[in-house]
């Protein structure tokens, strides 16, 4: 497992010299941080508000997660790293139903010889939540994929699978697709759980924490990988269809070479687009795996998409409109450098995008132009927006780090 744990020194945080003349919520921060923290100015054309916040648990805390809410049905549901699921109304906030999956801890020695009762330990949720099928779809790190009745709550079924699952499943043809660290890539039985398929890929000696939450379209089931290829299975019988090259290893050591595929392809319009942390966005052929073209942009955000442009954000927080069809440049915006962007989330004319502070920004799609934002964290890094914000059938919802769900209002 420990080529799998790569993120923690790709993005090793280093010691820094506290500075004795500013501080910041009652830190010391060096001058980069207080760069970093010091937000532009800017004219708000319009000031959304946060309808209601409620909270789920601990959240994730300080583990890297893609934990997201989910909408569908009538209901916001949301999880913490623990195991506690809940379901919100999503006009008003109240809680429909909750549940917590949990697993027993073994007894130990120490808890045989005091006659202690054995505990419960963190049921490590960590891939999810996808929700289709009147059910809500989830993966954990000890590599145990659930499914929960959507109307109550209860476990329809619960599988085990070889490696972790830290990315949110796929649906499509009464199929969970779930992506593990370990490189394989399973087709579960969406009423029963029942594995249905499997098909194994070679994973790099030196890669990112992250993997690629697959797609589900056209009978296929899509998913990049750590090698910078992206594959396309059968969804029905996980026969591979095609594989192709995204991004191809350069550098003298295996750090310079990581080229992960750990952003979901988006599907649009018969051709996939998907983005590499060591730096190519592509846009693939879906029918035949044929490359379209091929542009210089490194992330492991997921792409997102709005009528003929593309949103990226990169590894260093700049963002970023292509235009799909030909992957020509149409804007940039840099002025959230560093502050850990999440993907961008299209919302009416505008994309959004949350950031390690819990700030939520708005940028225009047609011109890049900042003009919104508003705090959802208190400017607190234990209060960051990790995961892009969800707009669903009208529905703008928001997780921070330390379990808060908040659903915004969207601009007039």
């Amino acid at each position: 497992m420990l080529n799998k744990f790569v993120k923690s020194s790709a993005l090793l945080v280093l010691a820094v010299n506290l500075s004795a003349c500013a501080t910041i919520s009652g830190w010391f921060q060096d001058e980069e941080e207080l760069a970093i923290r010091q937000l532009p100015e800017i004219t708000m054309e319009f000031e959304t508000k946060i309808v209601w916040t409620e909270s789920v648990g601990d959240g994730v805390e300080n583990f890297f997660s893609r934990l997201s809410p989910g909408v569908g049905y009538g209901k916001v549901f949301a999880a913490d790293r623990e195991g506690k699921i809940v379901a919100f109304n999503p006009e008003t906030g109240k809680e429909i139903w909750s549940t917590v999956i949990s697993r027993k801890s073994k007894e130990s020695a120490m808890s045989n010889l005091y006659g202690l009762f054995a505990g419960t330990i963190s049921a490590k949720i960590s891939g999810g939540l996808t929700v289709a099928y009147d059910s809500v779809y989830f993966g954990t790190e000890d590599g145990v994929v659930y499914s929960l009745n959507q109307e109550n709550g209860t476990v329809n079924w619960k599988t085990e699978v070889p490696s972790e699952v830290i990315a949110e499943p796929a649906t499509d043809a009464g199929i969970v697709v779930v992506n593990t660290v370990s490189g394989t890539l399973l087709g579960l039985d969406a009423t029963t759980g029942e594995i249905k398929w499997q098909n194994d890929s070679d994973v790099p000696p030196l890669t990112l924490r992250g993997i690629s939450a697959p797609a589900a379209a056209a009978g296929g089931a899509i998913v990049g990988l750590a090698n910078g290829r992206v594959r396309v299975n059968i969804i029905d019988s996980g026969l591979t269809a095609w594989e192709a090259v995204v991004a191809k290893p350069t550098g003298a050591t295996e750090l310079d070479r990581i080229v992960d595929i750990d952003s979901k392809p988006l599907v649009f319009g018969g051709t996939v687009f998907l983005v590499s942390y060591g730096g190519s966005l592509a846009a693939v052929e879906l029918r035949t795996g044929n490359v379209i073209w091929n542009r210089e942009y490194a992330s492991y955000r997921n792409v997102t998409i709005e009528g003929n442009r593309l949103f990226v954000t990169d590894n260093n927080g700049n963002i970023y409109a292509i235009d799909r069809r030909n992957g020509v440049e149409l804007w940039s915006n840099g002025n959230l450098r560093k502050r850990n962007l999440t993907s961008a989330t299209p919302v009416g004319d505008y994309i959004v995008v949350g950031d390690k502070f819990g700030y939520l920004h708005y940028f225009t799609q047609d011109e890049g132009k900042y003009v919104s934002r508003i705090a959802v964290g208190d400017d607190d890094e234990d209060e960051a927006i990790y995961n892009a914000p969800v707009y669903v059938d009208g529905i703008f919802v928001v997780q921070t780090r330390d379990g808060e769900i908040s659903v915004v209002s969207t601009p007039e």
